[in-house]
């Protein structure tokens, strides 16, 4: 009889496997871009359906044929500069030195932050770009715009691109100004996306690391692990051991999606009843190819691809229907 093997329960990249400190995930690092504008944005997913697209893959077997796909809807209303921070390199790493803030914040930010009492107008005059080693801005989203049920902004930090010089002019001009989602991001390019997955609460290590459930034989638990470790020197249980605990609520990024549209108007994608606890788009949106992490109106964040696979087309493909079905019909009744 053949040997049989296997992948180990529960990858080791994440760990420890705990909640998320915000709901608004933070990003490590930024790509870089050529050209200056923002490297990323944020939307709230809003939910899914499906399109029938023309497939313009160089290498598929469809190609050229049309064949339907899942798609998710992140609804993107206009995001607004808030600040610049300038940074300069040391031994510590990049280093916050100044930051000027907009002449104007939104009062709705008072829920989020401590608003600044003095704005020194005066102060960009004086700036030199040349003394600092990056510039990035602090964007704020507009949540009172959608139907979410929201008015508190999520704060967070964007890359630019380009060179320092090219970074504080963009930021000069777009400072407390609104910036839409395709003045960031065009058709048929990948993006990273950064999100909060949904919490499933405290779970055994069946459901938590897929191990097998044990035969009806075994004498021990059946949803266990077989073993936690040695007969001798027993005592310590080694942390890779698969144990129950948080599963779920967990900051994850998904890498390569494909962005396969960028509209304008909601009615283009808001299924007849509106979308499931979520109701309808009213403000521009984004297709992204397959599932996104994170539950309904949560935050996502939207990143230029640090590594873009080449295999993926760069041109947007031909849509040829967006399913407008009901999504009502899969309401799940209460008793």
């Amino acid at each position: 009889m053949g040997k049989t093997g296997q992948p180990r329960k529960g990858s080791m990249q994440f760990w420890p496997r705990k909640r998320a400190k915000k709901i608004c995930p933070r990003v490590r690092s930024w790509p870089e871009g050529k050209e200056p504008s923002l490297l990323g944005f944020a939307g709230f997913k809003a939910g899914m359906t499906h399109v029938v697209y023309t497939d313009n893959r160089k290498a598929s077997t469809t190609k050229g044929d049309d064949i339907a796909s899942p798609v998710t809807v992140i609804e993107c209303p206009p995001i607004k500069i808030a600040a610049i921070k300038f940074y300069k390199k040391s031994i510590y790493g990049l280093k916050l030195k100044t930051q000027i803030n907009a002449p104007k914040w939104d009062k709705e930010l008072e829920r989020k932050t401590i608003m600044p009492k003095k704005v020194d107008e005066k102060k960009i005059t004086e700036i030199k770009p040349e003394d600092y080693t990056e510039i990035r801005v602090l964007a704020y989203t507009q949540p009172k715009l959608t139907g979410i049920g929201s008015k508190k902004p999520e704060l967070f930090e964007l890359g630019l691109g380009g060179n320092v010089a090219e970074q504080f002019a963009y930021a000069k001009d777009n400072l407390g100004k609104e910036v839409s989602v395709k003045d960031v991001f065009k058709e048929g390019e990948q993006i990273d996306i950064h999100a909060v997955t949904i919490g499933k609460g405290f779970q055994g290590p069946v459901k938590r690391f897929g191990i097998t459930v044990q035969g009806r034989k075994k004498e021990k638990a059946k949803r266990n692990p077989g073993s936690l470790g040695p007969w001798k020197g027993q005592g310590h249980v080694m942390y890779r051991v698969a144990h129950a605990g948080q599963t779920g609520f967990h900051t994850r990024v998904e890498y390569n999606k494909w962005l396969m549209k960028i509209g304008e108007e909601g009615k283009e994608v808001t299924p007849r009843g509106g979308f499931l606890r979520y109701g309808e788009v009213k403000n521009p949106f984004i297709l992204v190819k397959g599932s996104v992490g994170g539950s309904k109106k949560r935050i996502v964040r939207l990143v230029k691809a640090i590594r873009p696979n080449a295999k993926v087309p760069t041109e947007a493909p031909t849509i040829q229907e967006i399913s407008l079905a009901s999504k009502q019909g899969n309401r799940v009744k209460s008793r």
